[in-house]
């Protein structure tokens, strides 16, 4: 049992596992559903044993096909990665139990299974990668996927949003891509950890340092960047849609987070001063934009904008006094909004079905057509809002003592006004849901799983705010601040 648990629990199965489910439900689509369930639940086992092992003995290596750095492939998993991993897994359950019934047609269902299991393994082999051209093609091989699970939709406006979203992804690597060829042109290496501890402030490393930076935050839809995202997440199915703003938009952060750490020697503050400040623009405009949206789909995309602008607040405190407790906060918050804004999505999904439509201002008696669904959106816009005991609460709370603490107030008068903006288009959802009326233009009955694959992931948000120390351990191992600039966990 022991030996099984450890060959469970080998980096690799996290990536092979969705990736031949994806290739199997392309064969036999009519066996999509239990080739996807099967290969969802393998997943799911592999990333806990894997979780598990991190927490138990520390960072894992992998050397692919036995040749390691820098001649081969070494994937690499510390705490960072673990906590990717469970995210990405968890939204991946609720995500997962959703398609099994929103997709009726047997080919469009056999698509999304092939689609979103590669998007998955992508999404792990990228969480996993331990050199930056790796990270490129893992990349890219997500938006790839992601532009087809858009695209699934059909319609101009899918298809639209899909075009627009290939082209900015497309744009976005090759930004990076050229950061990546010059640092091999530079350097020779490849290798994360190698790179880290051979690279110099010099002219090429900050042109590369540009470079990668503006085509992560493009992909990561940061503001004035993000114009791709609200029409891709606005036409994209309900599941599809929770996929991308769950996950998909933290996968380029993600490796923001790790050459921030690892990589560029940052010796001035202004690069960090720079991205909070385009953080800081991101939750503002983004939460007016969203007050003023008329459809739910297009004011959870608008709302998806303003929240990572949140993420980008950890950069102008990474090295301060606070440093710590900025990360654990915005670790705190990757996933709380991975959960309750997939759950929105969801909801979302459910409210359109049901009413046939998603006009914020028609929503009259849905609490009492869909107690369930609206019950979950209540509870997830109070973790988007970050109201206790929730986890966006727990990750605003450090990310606001962080400011407080380097003496960075002006961060918080932001993070407090776009809680405010928060709360007002979430209260203006639910206090039209609320209201009675008629129950017009009803179209189909919404399937339990639907409802409840929503509820549980906005539970998970909420739950999320008691893990706070569980999370922070696993966080510290293999800390990359620690091993490069001599920080303290």
């Amino acid at each position: 049992m022991i030996a099984l648990a450890v060959a469970v629990s080998c980096p690799i199965w996290a990536i092979v596992v969705p990736l031949v489910g994806a290739a199997l439900t392309m064969l036999w689509p009519r066996r999509a559903t239990f080739v996807g369930a099967a290969a969802t639940l393998t997943t799911l086992a592999v990333v806990t044993a894997l979780t598990a092992r991190i927490a138990q003995t520390g960072v894992q290596r992998y050397a692919v096909g036995g040749w390691g750095a820098p001649l081969g492939i070494d994937l690499y998993a510390d705490g960072l990665s673990a906590i990717l991993l469970a995210i990405t897994a968890a939204v991946a359950a609720g995500v997962s139990l959703y398609g099994l019934r929103y997709f009726r047609a047997v080919s469009v269902l056999a698509y999304f299974w092939t689609l979103w299991l590669f998007v998955w393994a992508a999404l792990n082999a990228l969480f996993l990668s331990g050199d930056i051209f790796n990270l490129y093609v893992t990349l890219e091989l997500v938006g790839l996927s992601a532009v087809a699970l858009v695209a699934l939709a059909g319609g101009g406006a899918a298809l639209t949003g899909a075009l627009r979203y290939l082209l900015v992804s497309l744009v976005g690597s090759a930004s990076y891509l050229l950061g990546v060829a010059l640092l091999y042109g530079q350097y020779a290496v490849l290798d994360i950890a190698s790179l880290g501890a051979q690279v110099q402030p010099d002219t090429v490393t900050w042109v590369a340092m540009a470079a990668m930076f503006a085509g992560l935050m493009l992909k990561t839809a940061l503001f004035p960047l993000h114009f791709w995202l609200p029409a891709a997440h606005g036409a994209a199915p309900a599941p599809v849609s929770a996929v991308l703003s769950g996950l998909v938009v933290k996968a380029s952060f993600y490796i923001l987070v790790r050459l921030w750490l690892q990589l560029f020697p940052i010796a001035v503050p202004a690069p960090g001063q720079l991205l909070g400040a385009l953080g800081a623009a991101a939750i503002l405009w983004g939460s007016i934009q969203a007050l003023r949206q008329e459809r739910l789909k297009m004011l959870l995309a608008y709302s998806t904008v303003a929240q990572i602008g949140y993420l980008f607040l950890v950069f102008p405190l990474a090295d301060t006094v606070a440093a710590q407790t900025a990360w654990l906060g915005v670790l705190m918050f990757i996933a709380s909004h991975a959960l309750a804004k997939s759950a929105l999505f969801l909801c979302a999904g459910n409210i359109l079905r049901y009413y046939g439509h998603d006009r914020v201002h028609k929503l009259g008696g849905a609490a009492r057509g869909e107690p369930v669904t609206f019950f979950a959106l209540g509870l997830a816009g109070v973790s988007l809002i970050g109201l206790p005991p929730s986890g966006g609460f727990i990750a605003k709370w450090l990310l606001i003592e962080a400011a407080m603490a380097s003496g960075q107030w002006w961060w918080v008068l932001v993070m407090v006004t776009g809680a405010f903006l928060a709360a007002t288009y979430v209260f203006r959802v639910l206090g039209d849901g609320l209201i009675s009326g008629t129950v017009s233009a009803r179209r189909q009955v919404v399937a339990p799983g639907m409802a409840g694959a929503a509820l549980l992931l906005a539970l998970g948000a909420t739950v999320l705010g008691f893990l706070a120390v569980p999370m922070d351990e696993l966080r510290q191992i293999g800390w990359p601040l620690v091993a490069v600039r001599g920080g303290q966990p």
